[in-house]
C-alpha cells in the first residue's frame, strides 16, 4: 500500500501551504490565520516519481477548548494513521511551548518523525534551525513551503524507507490482481457490498443493514463471461464527525488506498437521499488519482415517479463537473441494471488506456487551432505546433508550442472538449501538459 504522510504541529506553521505543495492543488484553505484548518484533509501527493497520501491537520497549541479541542483531537487521530509525520514549526518565530508539547507526544507515538522547520526563506538559516534542536528529535529539515524550497529533497528523504514496501505492494496487486481492477466506493450503507455480491454472484462480503460493516479494503478476483476483474470493496467513508471507533479512523485511508489501486471506480450514492458533501468528495479523490469514474445510483427500484425526477435533477446539477462519467440507475439488491455497469467498465478502461499516434493527436490539435485560434498576447499570437501522449490513466497529452503559459482556461477547455469528443474517451479525466520553446533571440538585444 501506498504511504501516509501526515502534517502536524501548532497553528499557522505552514500545513496545509505544504498540502497544496504536495497535493498540486489549492484545497486547503490557507491565509496568515491561526486555525483555518478545522479537520482532517486528505490528498494524494506526487513528488517526482513518489506516491502517497497526504493527511492535513488543524493546529494543536495545548490549551484547547471547544472547536480548538476538536482540531486538537483531529491532529491526534492523523498521526494514528500515518506512516510518517511531518512535524511542522515555524522558523520565523521560534520554539514555543506548543512545540515542545506536540514533540512529548509524538516521541510516544513511535511514528517515524521528522521533523521540519518552515518559513526559513529570506533569513539565516543555521539561526532559524538552532532552537529546535533543543526539541531532541534527530536531523532538522528546512524547506519553504510557500516558494516549494526543499520540499522535493525532503520528501526523497521520507520516502527512501519506503521504495520497496510500495514496489513490493504493486507487484503482490498486479500478481493477485487480475484483469480489470474496480474499486467499489461511497458512503457507510449505500450498498457498495450488496453491489459486490451481485456482480460476483455469490455471497463474498458481509452485508448487514448497519453502516461501516466492511472494515478494510477487500480484494476478490473473479472471471466473467472468460474475462478477467478483480473487485476491491471499501470500507465506506462517513462524515468525519461520525469517525470515532479506533478500527473505523482507518477506512478513510483504506478507501484512498483502494482508489489508487483500482483501474476504474464505482461510485455507489444512495438514491433515497440526495447527494451530499462526502459524495461529492469521494469522486473529487477519484479524479484527483486520475482513474475512470462510473456512477452507480442504488436502490432505485424503491423510488416513486417524482423521487426519482428529483433525484436525476440533483444529478445532472451536482455532478456537471464530471460530464464524462456515465451514470447508471441500478437495484444492487435486486439485480436491476447492474450487467449494464460492465460495457461502461470496459468502454471507460480501454479510453483510460487507449494509445494514439503523434500524428494523429498533431491532427486534431491542428483542426482545433485552424477552428479557433488560441488569443494574441502582447501583440502576438500563442502558437500550438504539436501534441504527443505522455501517459495513460488518465490520458496524458502533451501540447507543444511558444507562449503556452499564457492560454487562458477557457482555451485549454476548450481543447480538452475536442479531443475528448474525436478521440471518443469516455469516463476518465484527460490531462493536458502545456510546453513552451525557448526562444533562440531571447539572449540577443
Amino acid at each position: 500500500m501506498i504511504p501516509v504522510i501526515a502534517l502536524v504541529g501548532r497553528p499557522n506553521v505552514g500545513k496545509s501551504t505544504l498540502f497544496n505543495q504536495l497535493t498540486r492543488s489549492r484545497d486547503a484553505l490557507v491565509a496568515d490565520y491561526p486555525g483555518l484548518t478545522r479537520d482532517r484533509k486528505y490528498g494524494d501527493g506526487k513528488a517526482g516519481e513518489h506516491e502517497f497520501i497526504v493527511i492535513d491537520t488543524g493546529g494543536i497549541s495545548g490549551d484547547e477548548q471547544g472547536i480548538d479541542e476538536h482540531m486538537a483531537r483531529q491532529s491526534l487521530l492523523a498521526i494514528e494513521e500515518a506512516d510518517v509525520v511531518l512535524f511542522l514549526v515555524d522558523g520565523r518565530h521560534g520554539l514555543n511551548p506548543a512545540d515542545e508539547m506536540i514533540a512529548n507526544h509524538l516521541r510516544r507515538s513511535e511514528k517515524t518523525i521528522y521533523l521540519v522547520v518552515n518559513k526559513t526563506d529570506g533569513i539565516n538559516e543555521d539561526i532559524a534551525l538552532a532552537d529546535f534542536y533543543s526539541l531532541g528529535m534527530g536531523q532538522l529539515y528546512s524547506i519553504a513551503a510557500a516558494h516549494g524550497k526543499g520540499v522535493r529533497s525532503l520528501i526523497d528523504i521520507v520516502m527512501l524507507p519506503f521504495a520497496d514496501r510500495v514496489a513490493e505492494a504493486r507487484e503482490q496487486i498486479e500478481f493477485n490482481a487480475k484483469g480489470i481492477r474496480i474499486g467499489v466506493i461511497g458512503r457507510p450503507n449505500v450498498g457498495k457490498s450488496t453491489l459486490v455480491n451481485r456482480m460476483l454472484g455469490e455471497e463474498r462480503v458481509i452485508v448487514y443493514d448497519m453502516p461501516g460493516t466492511t472494515r478494510d479494503s477487500v480484494y476478490i478476483p473473479y472471471k466473467r463471461h472468460d474475462k478477467d476483474y478483480t473487485l476491491i470493496d471499501t470500507a465506506g467513508v462517513r462524515r468525519r464527525k461520525h469517525v470515532s471507533e479506533a478500527v473505523e479512523k482507518f477506512s478513510i485511508v483504506k478507501t484512498l488506498q483502494a482508489i489508487q489501486d483500482a483501474n476504474v471506480v464505482i461510485c455507489v450514492i444512495d438514491s433515497h437521499e440526495d447527494l451530499v458533501e462526502q459524495d461529492l468528495h469521494m469522486i473529487g479523490y477519484a479524479l484527483d488519482a486520475g482513474r475512470g469514474l462510473v456512477i452507480a445510483i442504488n436502490k432505485w427500484d424503491g423510488l416513486k415517479k417524482d423521487d426519482r425526477e428529483h433525484i436525476k435533477k440533483e444529478v445532472e446539477r451536482r455532478l456537471g463537473f464530471v460530464p464524462y462519467a456515465k451514470v447508471h440507475y441500478i437495484s444492487a439488491l435486486h439485480g436491476t441494471g447492474v450487467g449494464d455497469l460492465y460495457d461502461t467498465i470496459e468502454e471507460t478502461y480501454d479510453s483510460c488506456y487507449a494509445k494514439w499516434s503523434t500524428n494523429r493527436l498533431t491532427k486534431i490539435l491542428e483542426d482545433a487551432v485552424s477552428e479557433h485560434q488560441p488569443p494574441m498576447v502582447k501583440g502576438r499570437r500563442i502558437k500550438l505546433r504539436y501534441a504527443h501522449q505522455g501517459g495513460s490513466n488518465p490520458p496524458r497529452i502533451v501540447v507543444h508550442g511558444n507562449q503556452t503559459n499564457s492560454l487562458p482556461g477557457s482555451y485549454k477547455r476548450y481543447l480538452e472538449n475536442k479531443f475528448r469528443t474525436v478521440l471518443n474517451i469516455t469516463g476518465t479525466p484527460i490531462s493536458f501538459e502545456f510546453k513552451s520553446s525557448d526562444n533562440p533571440f531571447a539572449p540577443k538585444k
